[in-house]
């Protein structure tokens, strides 16, 4: 396991943090794989309790996460240079959004707790109440809109 710098969230920019650190941002929240619905006419985001097909419910990963893009070619691959153009749509939570807009992580994140399970202790990730998006044609999804939560 390669060692990351202390606190280093506080301190490295985004774009300077290394591949680690960046992926350490991850809460494993599974909320960024949740399928979104965007309003043209407000340019409001909805998120859904529909999943990409990748995501394992459970775990709150991807399935696939190296090769994601050759299962769903759509999927965003987030660095810092693409950081500013998709945060609109990012979940409330997200350490990448939060950090982008100068904002702390929240107290639940597992870099603050040492336990990669507090996102889902704290209420904060999908585990347990998704479903699949083969199992519901794209028409129907305005009828699994949700609230994105704390």
């Amino acid at each position: 396991m390669t060692k990351l710098r202390p606190r280093f969230w506080e301190t490295v920019p985004l774009a300077k943090m290394t591949p680690p650190e960046w992926e350490a941002l991850c809460d494993g929240c599974g909320k960024c794989c949740l399928n979104k619905l965007e309003f043209e006419d407000t340019g409001e985001v909805a998120f859904t309790r529909v999943a990409c097909r990748l995501l394992d419910g459970e775990a709150c990963r991807c399935s696939k996460y190296e090769t994601r893009r050759q299962y769903v070619p759509e999927c965003v691959f987030l660095t810092p240079k693409t950081l500013a153009k998709v945060a609109y749509w990012m979940p409330q939570t997200c350490a990448y959004k939060l950090l982008h807009q100068g904002k702390p992580l929240p107290e639940w994140h597992p870099l603050l707790t040492g336990d990669p399970e507090s996102t889902h202790a704290s209420g904060n990730s999908v585990r347990g109440w998704t479903v699949p998006e083969f199992s519901v044609p794209e028409e129907d999804w305005e009828d699994y809109i949700i609230e994105e939560g704390p």
